[in-house]
């Protein structure tokens, strides 16, 4: 495994960039759909969650594909609870905390499957010696 150094990028981009794509995609949506028979959907449409997450795809293919797989999961998994959190936590029912709990669970598991696929595929099988083939170079 690589070693990386530490940069203070990789442990503040991930959650501002996705508590910023929470407030973008998610944030500003309060309207529930009240159908003909009463049932209640929303606020959210599949249209909003789909683009978060692949807005979220961009913070961890840029931490995980330089190294930083933890800054990449949990930054990303910080961000995402965090905006949750503030978002939502206004439910006077105390309800919110069970979905900002599997938003956390759901966006950790994620990142982590992503981050994995990201660095194995930006290393693309590369050897010790840094080249694809595996000869060293210079």
């Amino acid at each position: 495994m690589r070693r990386t150094s530490w940069n203070p990028a990789f442990v503040l981009l991930p959650p501002l960039l996705s508590a910023a794509a929470w407030a973008a995609w998610l944030g500003w949506d309060r309207h529930r759909d009240v159908h003909p028979d009463g049932s209640q959907t929303g606020p959210y449409e599949a249209w909003q969650v789909i683009g978060l997450v692949l807005t979220l795809m961009i913070p961890v293919y840029w931490a995980a594909s330089r190294g930083h797989v933890a800054s990449a999961v949990l930054g990303t998994t910080a961000g995402v609870t965090a905006a949750a959190w503030y978002d939502w936590s206004d439910d006077a029912s105390g309800l919110f905390v069970v979905g900002v709990g599997l938003v956390a669970a759901t966006c950790l598991v994620a990142t982590f499957v992503a981050s994995v696929l990201i660095t194995h595929l930006t290393r693309g099988g590369r050897g010790r010696g840094g080249t694809r083939s595996g000869r060293p170079t210079g």
